[in-house]
């Protein structure tokens, strides 16, 4: 392969980044500080953190941005064996650590690490590179898209075993979208979607909180005190902001009202400080990261570039839709963070270290804009 020249990165992209950062920052210090105060005896708690994963997100952005993409391409079946046996690991009680009923983490205290969120990032980065190499194979289901379903239930079993169904939707979602790019055949996702449908009412079955989860989400006001709750106190809390919100810092439900405001429902104390101009304002944000994402796909300068980079922006904004979705009540709660506003160690470094691949694909790009 001829390389060309190295462009400078997207500087549209990194701006839209930096600002979401910025404003994540703020939000996490206004949404957590009641929190931060009352636990720790210290509003700037979670704050701290924050700059601390963030620093550490920069770093891993920065190092990546100057790693070509095709690095990934080399080494991604390798990347996704031990993104499998971390996996593995964290089910192992006394190596993997129970928060919030979940079996998710590994490491201690502050210096954990959860594998569901880098299994994502291994999936991208293996998928891309299997489908690339063998994209006229994928119209077979047999020979093409069989072996790649096959890994892609494999880390969702694992991730389930922890449990943890919003993390897994994601990377299976994500997965699902770089499939039907790569050109898998319509009538086989038809068939994938009937057994995925089985398979959700399966998992709803077997565990009697999801379906508690299902019910609420219909009907949030059947158990307004119970599993209702986080639901009913997010739209309070959109609600009142109305269209230019309560002031930075004056948010109501943030004082223990609404549960993990710094990190499932940031977006709902961004709604009700700034408004409707203030969250219309993110979300035009994440536009703009999605469109410059997308323009990466399509100028990269081979299919494994552009699957990356779709990867890449399908997995940020299928969390984005999760998130906004359940904080406005449209979806069940699932427990999944906004991309880059949420408080978060594993997460965020991980979105950012995603996004600094994104970059380098940017500077590699066939046609600048």
């Amino acid at each position: 392969m001829v390389r060309k020249e190295i462009q400078p990165v997207d500087k549209i992209l990194l701006t839209s980044l930096i600002c979401l950062l910025v404003i994540g920052l703020f939000m996490v210090y206004s949404a957590s500080s009641a929190l931060g105060e009352f636990s720790q005896n210290d509003p700037f708690y979670f704050l701290k953190r924050q700059l601390i994963f963030t620093t550490a997100g920069f770093a891993a952005m920065a190092a990546l941005m100057r790693v070509d993409y095709w690095f990934w391409q080399r080494w991604s079946l390798l990347v996704l064996v031990f993104c499998f046996i971390f996996l593995v690991l964290v089910l192992i009680p006394g190596i993997g650590m129970v928060r919030g009923g979940a079996r998710s983490w590994i490491g201690a205290g502050a210096f954990s690490i959860q594998p569901a969120e880098f299994m994502k990032l291994g999936m991208i980065i293996y998928l891309a590179h299997y489908l690339a190499r063998y994209q006229k194979r994928i119209t077979d289901f047999r020979r093409g898209l069989f072996p790649a379903l096959l890994r892609i239930f494999a880390a969702f079993a694992l991730i389930m075993m922890q449990p943890d169904l919003g993390t897994g939707a994601v990377m299976a979602g994500t997965c699902f979208v770089l499939l039907f790019v790569a050109g898998a055949r319509i009538r086989h996702f038809f068939a994938l979607a009937g057994a995925g449908l089985l398979g959700f009412i399966g998992l709803i079955a077997s565990a009697p909180y999801r379906m508690q989860r299902i019910t609420s989400f219909l009907d949030p006001w059947s158990d307004p005190l119970e599993t209702g709750f986080q639901i009913i106190q997010s739209l309070y809390a959109v609600g009142p902001g109305g269209l230019f919100g309560l002031g930075f810092g004056d948010s109501r439900q943030k004082y223990y009202y609404l549960p993990e405001p710094q990190t499932d429902f940031i977006f709902a104390i961004l709604a009700e400080e700034a408004g409707f101009i203030g969250a219309g304002f993110v979300v035009l944000l994440f536009g703009i990261l999605l469109w410059r994402g997308l323009t990466a796909a399509m100028t990269a300068p081979d299919m494994y570039g552009s699957l990356l980079a779709t990867g890449i922006c399908g997995m940020i904004f299928l969390q984005v839709l999760i998130n906004i979705g359940v904080v406005t009540g449209l979806f069940p709660v699932t427990g999944i963070t906004l991309p880059f506003l949420s408080y978060g160690g594993s997460s965020l470094t991980l979105l950012m270290a995603a996004v600094g691949i994104l970059l380098n694909i940017t500077r590699h790009r066939t046609d600048y804009h």
